[in-house]
């Protein structure tokens, strides 16, 4: 049965901001995330359908507060908080907020290209 850990998934983003892990587990795909300071990434979901995540997640806040936002509501976490966020979301995510988080490998996938071009736009770098 596939599994991960924390400690011996290999670090995939390591930057001032965010540490992530990612390993995949079947057609889902978990996450560690580590957040450095305050970020409201909504700038970086611009070009998805609403300019919203479209994926979902499913996950355990293990240090933090993290704030998913909706055009009629929003719902917020804190450490030991277990969470389901539908598509349509965008995420407020404060300072030292580590989290757990599984995602659908393909809805990921495709979320994080519309990401990864609109971060490397605003940074200047090559996508």
């Amino acid at each position: 049965m596939p599994s991960a850990n924390r400690q011996s998934t290999p670090v995939a983003v390591d930057t001032a901001l965010i540490r992530g892990r990612y390993a995949a587990l079947g057609c889902y795909t978990v996450g560690f995330e580590t957040l450095a300071q305050d970020v409201d990434p909504a700038p970086l979901f611009a070009g998805l359908p609403g300019d919203r995540c479209q994926c979902p997640h499913w996950g355990v806040v293990t240090a933090g507060r993290l704030t998913f936002r909706w055009p009629d509501h929003e719902a917020s976490f804190v450490a030991g908080d277990a969470y389901y966020t539908p598509p349509g979301h965008l995420p407020l995510i404060g300072t030292g907020t580590s989290v757990v988080e599984f995602s659908p490998t393909e809805d990921l996938e495709a979320t994080m290209t519309v990401v990864e071009k609109n971060l490397a736009a605003a940074t200047g770098a090559p996508s």
